[in-house]
């Protein structure tokens, strides 16, 4: 068992355009500061980072302001399939769901796979999942979403992609945002983890398959764990969370790894964002879009992302 050191957390709600109004900076900040404060808290009790990102991420995806759990966008059927990933850094286990329907935590059923032999599941073998495990079913719908979806279904689906926070002052149109929460921890034994949830872009033809079901959205070793926000095609391209934890992997800071995968990632014009944290207890994040809805705690306070807006690609605490 390693030392310990003191733990950190760093989480996100999705990325995209800039928020409006004090109004919607408090209000955002609302949801995400009590899940920091949570997860801090388990942690500084002694809880293992793979259980820190669990209760993180299901707070997240309960909160219908979110595009994960409650609140997820509905897909061009008018249908709500969801996808989540977890993967902890001191086993190098990955597990995920792909566009699993009417469960509220994705994220407990790929943190239930960890400690199986087949840890990634589609969308049928994860309903059977589900059943095994008498999981209740549940139904993430909300009026805002139906709505959204119904006035998109009158404009023939024009639009790529639904909205992602689901109150329409936060953002400046209704495809502001980029979908998807993210937590990311490092524990007091120096373990780190990620899980990664999301409902989807809103409106995709059937059986398009989030990034983060994969190792490109979400990505962790015993060195660095990320986990990313945006359009998912953009960071499967750039195979943003595992280019970034390979690199750190391979001896570069976390900084400097950040800011050589964004830097590519904006030549290749990219929209995404991505949060980070390294077993030294290095915490970073980086976007190519105008906000990135993220709150960290790094040891000593909380803070957050939402107005970092100076126009640099990376960011550290």
């Amino acid at each position: 068992m390693n030392l310990q050191v003191q733990p950190k957390v760093i989480i996100h709600g999705g990325a995209g355009s800039s928020l409006h109004g004090k109004g919607g900076l408090e209000s955002v900040r609302r949801s995400l500061y009590p899940v920091v404060e949570a997860v801090y808290s388990l942690l500084l009790s002694g809880a293992a980072a793979s259980e820190a990102v669990l209760l993180g991420c299901q707070m997240l995806e309960d909160d219908p302001r979110f595009n994960a759990g409650t609140g997820s966008v509905l897909q061009s059927d008018g249908q709500i399939r969801m996808s989540a990933s977890f993967m902890d850094g001191t086993s190098g286990r990955f597990s995920g769901v792909i566009n699993i329907s009417r469960v509220k935590n994705p994220i407990e059923l790929v943190h239930f796979l960890q400690s199986s032999p087949d840890r990634v599941l589609s969308d049928y073998g994860a309903a059977e999942l589900a059943r095994e495990l008498q999981v209740p079913l549940f139904n993430a719908l909300t009026d805002l979403r139906l709505k959204e979806w119904m006035q998109e279904r009158q404009d023939n689906f024009k639009s790529t992609m639904a909205g992602v926070v689901a109150e329409p002052e936060l953002v400046e149109s209704s495809n502001a945002g980029r979908g998807t929460i993210g937590v990311v921890v490092l524990d007091s034994f120096g373990g780190l983890a990620v899980g990664t949830s999301t409902g989807g872009k809103g409106f995709e033809r059937i059986g398009r398959v989030s990034d983060s079901a994969m190792p490109a959205g979400n990505y962790a070793t015993s060195h660095a764990a990320v986990s990313c926000t945006g359009i998912g095609e953009d960071i499967i391209d750039e195979c943003l969370a595992a280019k970034i934890v390979v690199r750190v992997t391979d001896g570069m800071f976390l900084k400097d790894a950040m800011q050589r995968s964004f830097t590519e990632a904006s030549k290749n014009q990219r929209d995404l964002g991505a949060i980070a944290l390294d077993a030294s207890g290095a915490i970073s994040w980086g976007k190519t879009s105008e906000v990135l809805l993220a709150a960290y705690h790094d040891g000593t306070s909380i803070g957050d992302t939402l107005e970092w807006n100076n126009g640099d690609l990376v960011g550290c605490a």
